[in-house]
């Protein structure tokens, strides 16, 4: 499996600037959009389900563990 890397911090342009830079090398995407009325889409390119599985269950557990480190914090 590659690697998993965070993308918090970086400003949207970034991230799209980087996807058209590397357009050759992804394989899926699956994205969620806030945008400033509060409205949220989302929704994801070709990936199969074991794939956006992998992309979702990814974000979750970095959710998760920021999540434990707050809770150790305001201990």
């Amino acid at each position: 499996m590659g690697k998993i890397q965070s993308l918090y911090g970086t400003t949207p342009a970034e991230i799209f600037q980087s996807g058209v830079e590397n357009i050759d090398q992804i394989e899926a995407v699956a994205a969620s959009v806030l945008w400033k009325d509060g409205t949220v889409t989302s929704g994801w390119s070709n990936a199969d389900d074991a794939a956006l599985a992998l992309m979702i269950l990814t974000l979750d557990e970095r959710f998760r563990k920021r999540l434990d480190e707050a809770r150790l914090a305001q201990s």
